[in-house]
C-alpha cells in the first residue's frame, strides 16, 4: 500500500524535491544485447506514456517514478533486476519483452506479490497459472489461428516452418503446428536457428528445396532480419508469412528491401487505421525521431494499463491492482491510453482486435483488421 512520509523533516525535505515521486515503477527491458530493438521500443514507448500520465496528474494524484534496468536480454540479469526493483520499492512491473526471460523473472514478482505487464508473447507464460502476469500483447495462441485461417482461405496446403530454438520461439512453433494440423495444413520442413543466429544461408538452401507453397518464419526482431537479408540474397521464391515480429516496423528498417512483400498477423501496428493508435506513433516520431513498431505500442499501453487499473482499484495497493486486472475491460471511449478496447481473463492474456498486413513500400500496409478473439 502507498505510504507517505510523515513528520516535520520530512515533509521539508518533500517540499525541498518537488521532483521526488510518490509512486515507483519498475522497467526492466532489453535495451542491449540480443533483444535490444525490442526493448528500445518496449521502454520508450512506457516511458513517453508515463511523462504523459505525470503531466495530467499522474496516478491517483501521486507523480510517478520509473525505476529503469537493463536485462541484458540475459534471463537471469533479468531475474536479479526484478528483485531490485521491488527492493527498491516498485508497486508493479513493466517487462520483460523476450519470452525467455520474463518465464525466468516472473516468479520472483509473484512470490513478491507484484503484478508485472509483460509485452512477451510466448504461450507458456499465461499458462503457469501466476496471478500476478499479464500482457499487452496476446500470446501466439491467439494470434497465430487468425493467421491460419487467412492462409487456409488462400489455398495453400504445404508449408515450411523456420522458427528460432527458445521459449519464444519454440511457442510460435508450436502453436502454428496445432492450428496446421486443424486447418489441414501439411508441414513439409521444420528448420530451427538458436538465438542470436547471424548466418541464414544453410536454413534458406534447407527451406527451399521443401517444396512448400509457403514458410510460415518466427524469429525475434534482428533474427528476422537477417534471414529475409538472406531469403532475398537467395531469391527463395516462396512467400513468406509472419506473426506480429517478421513484419514489424523495426525489422523492416533491419531488413531494408528485403522485407517487401511479406505478409502476416499482427497484434498492433503503427500503420493501423485507428484515430488514437495514429495520435500515439505522431507523438512518439517527434519525441524519439523514429518510427515505433509494435513494441512501443505495448509498453505504452500498459503503463496506461496501470494507470486505470491502480485508479480502478482505488489505491496503488499490488495485490488490490492485481485482482483489478482480472476480467477487467478497458475502452478506448472512456480510457484513451489503451488505444483500442481491450480486456484481461484470469490468467492475464489480453483480448483485442488485430490485423492483416504486407509489406509495402517499407510500412505495413493493413488488408484486414480482425475482431478480438
Amino acid at each position: 500500500m502507498l505510504k507517505h512520509l510523515l513528520g516535520a523533516s520530512a515533509l521539508a525535505l518533500a517540499l525541498a524535491s518537488p521532483a521526488l515521486a510518490d509512486l515507483k515503477v519498475g522497467s526492466i527491458s532489453e535495451l542491449s544485447g540480443a533483444g535490444a530493438a525490442a526493448g528500445t521500443n518496449w521502454h520508450d514507448g512506457l516511458v513517453m506514456a508515463f511523462d504523459e500520465i505525470n503531466a495530467d496528474g499522474g496516478i491517483l494524484g501521486e507523480k510517478v517514478e520509473v525505476l529503469s534496468y537493463d536485462s541484458q536480454t540475459d534471463p537471469q540479469v533479468s531475474r536479479a533486476l526484478v528483485q531490485k526493483a521491488i527492493d527498491e520499492g516498485a508497486y508493479a512491473l513493466m517487462g520483460t519483452v523476450y519470452s525467455g526471460s520474463t518465464i525466468v523473472n516472473m516468479l520472483v514478482s509473484q512470490q513478491a506479490g507484484i503484478p508485472q505487464i509483460t509485452g512477451s508473447e510466448s504461450p507458456k507464460i499465461t499458462a503457469m497459472g501466476n496471478p500476478y502476469i499479464f500482457r499487452t500483447a496476446f500470446g501466439a495462441q491467439k494470434g497465430i489461428p487468425k493467421l491460419v485461417g487467412y492462409l487456409k482461405e488462400q489455398g495453400i496446403t504445404k508449408m515450411a516452418v523456420a522458427y528460432a530454438n527458445t521459449e519464444f520461439g519454440k511457442g510460435g512453433h508450436d502453436a502454428f503446428m496445432a492450428e496446421a494440423k486443424t486447418a489441414g495444413i501439411e508441414v513439409v520442413a521444420e528448420v530451427p536457428s538458436e538465438q542470436a543466429q547471424t548466418d541464414f544461408a544453410a536454413d534458406v538452401v534447407k527451406l527451399k528445396g521443401t517444396g512448400a507453397q509457403a514458410i510460415f518464419v518466427y524469429y525475434t526482431e534482428e533474427e528476422s532480419a537477417r534471414f529475409l537479408r538472406e531469403a532475398q540474397k537467395q531469391s527463395i521464391g516462396i512467400p513468406l508469412y509472419g506473426d506480429t515480429t517478421l513484419i514489424g516496423q523495426k525489422v523492416i528498417d533491419l531488413a531494408g528491401g528485403a522485407a517487401e512483400g511479406v505478409m502476416g498477423h499482427v497484434g498492433l501496428t503503427s500503420d493501423a487505421d485507428v484515430p488514437l493508435v495514429k495520435e500515439m506513433v505522431d507523438k512518439f516520431k517527434a519525441k524519439f525521431n523514429y518510427t515505433p513498431d509494435h513494441n512501443a505500442i505495448k509498453g505504452y499501453l500498459g503503463a496506461y494499463a496501470l494507470k486505470y487499473a491502480t485508479e480502478i482499484a482505488g489505491e496503488a495497493d499490488s495485490e488490490k491492482v492485481a485482482e483489478t486486472m482480472h476480467g477487467l475491460t478497458l475502452k478506448a471511449s472512456e480510457y484513451p491510453g489503451v488505444l483500442m478496447d481491450m480486456s484481461w481473463d484470469d490468467t492475464g492474456e489480453v483480448s483485442r482486435a488485430s490485423f492483416l498486413v504486407k509489406v509495402e513500400n517499407g510500412h505495413q500496409t493493413v488488408i484486414k483488421q480482425l475482431p478480438a478473439n
